[in-house]
């Protein structure tokens, strides 16, 4: 079988971050402007560790508050508890205002708070912890920029 010649219909990479690493490195590799002596795929496989770490390993409370929601993620294992301090306040800072929500973060015992207001608190609390972490289409262009040697949450 000929390995090179994979079908249009097939998509998957087979696991979700396998998949989404190779999904930048297809477009690094595409880009005649790829700075080679740049790019850290490693940075964004440690980013895509943490993102799984969060979204299947930490352990959530939720406080409805005037507004909207306190979300509490935490845990015992202390590469969760890493991931979830390196994700939580880099989101909120990254997506303070998406939507009209007004996003803060702190660190907490095993873990990080986050706090999501806005004038649509119903929606807010339905989406819950990992649903408000999911809006927007800001992903992608967070991990090509890790996977190019950019710092996507520099200033």
């Amino acid at each position: 079988m000929n390995t090179d010649a994979v079908p249009a219909e097939l998509m998957e990479g087979g696991q979700s971050a396998f998949a989404a690493i190779q999904e930048i490195v297809a477009q690094l590799m595409s880009d005649p402007t790829t700075d080679w002596g740049r790019v850290d795929i490693e940075a964004l496989r440690q980013h895509l560790i943490d993102m799984d770490n969060v979204t299947l390993r930490a352990r959530v409370n939720v406080e409805e508050i005037e507004g909207g929601a306190r979300f509490e993620a935490t845990s015992e294992d202390a590469a969760v508890t890493s991931s979830i301090r390196a994700m939580v306040p880099a989101h909120a800072e990254t997506m303070d205002g998406a939507e009209g929500w007004t996003m803060q973060a702190s660190e907490i015992p095993g873990g990080a708070a986050l706090v999501v207001t806005g004038t649509d608190p119903d929606r807010i609390r339905a989406l819950g912890f990992i649903g408000v972490l999911t809006v927007g289409m800001h992903h992608q262009a967070h991990h090509l920029a890790l996977a190019s040697g950019h710092n996507p949450h520099a200033h």
